[in-house]
């Protein structure tokens, strides 16, 4: 099947349904830019973790540097692997920022070792909030990338945010909850609310450091299921 995130939902849904007083199972992983250049997957992979989501592009101007390294790393050691774009909204409209991140890493192809892309979409480093973008705007925005994506690949890309930033600058949209795998990102003991009707978190970010370089990211579900994600 293509992603969607509508046949995920039910997928998890009716595992909760079937056993609801069984442990959750999870996956560890990380993600991970060019602030660590250098990166031991061997040692990350013989420790558990299994998935790595690594920095490709920024805005349209910023190819990360060690994405490339990074990947090849990443595959070598056995784990399953994607890219991520951190948005500029202000700077260039969706479609042209999804287009850039395709074009420098940020492809998926149906191998069951490819995760679909993120739009890491955040506080605005700059300062201005929200990009300067209304409610409306900021999830037209989303929807251009998203749409854009999937037009090239067949999957809808991650999204990944806080709460928080998806209530303020969204207006806690929830365009985008049948479609898009949410990455949350919410330091922690727990994910917390789940933001713009999303049923669940598919991935939550909780610690800003990882054994093995970046940060912690926790995969809701199996193995298997994180495999189906890279599959489709």
């Amino acid at each position: 099947m293509k992603f969607s995130t509508t046949s995920l939902v039910a997928f998890y849904l009716g595992l909760a349904a079937a056993s609801p007083i069984e442990p959750r199972t999870t996956v560890q992983g990380f993600d991970i830019s060019s602030y660590q250049p250098n990166v031991d997957f061997k040692a990350a992979y013989a420790a558990g973790a299994r998935f790595v989501i690594i920095k490709a592009t920024e805005g349209t101007t910023t190819i990360d540097s060690t994405f490339s390294k990074h990947y090849t790393g990443a595959t070598a050691a056995g784990l399953i692997r994607g890219g991520y774009h951190f948005a500029h909204p202000s700077s260039s409209s969706g479609a042209t920022q999804a287009e850039y991140f395709l074009a420098h890493g940020g492809g998926w192809s149906s191998d069951g070792r490819t995760l679909p892309g993120m739009l890491d979409i955040e506080y605005n480093p700059s300062g201005a909030t929200c990009y300067g973008l209304s409610h409306a705007s900021m999830v037209a925005w989303v929807k251009d990338f998203s749409n854009t994506y999937h037009a090239k690949t067949g999957a809808y890309p991650m999204i990944y945010s806080t709460a928080d930033w998806w209530n303020q600058c969204t207006g806690n949209s929830a365009e985008f909850h049948t479609t898009n795998p949410l990455v949350l990102a919410r330091y922690g003991s727990s994910p917390g609310t789940i933001p713009g009707g999303w049923p669940f978190e598919t991935i939550w970010q909780n610690a800003d450091s990882y054994k093995y370089g970046g940060d912690s990211d926790i995969f809701n579900g199996s193995l298997d299921q994180l495999k189906k994600i890279a599959k489709g």
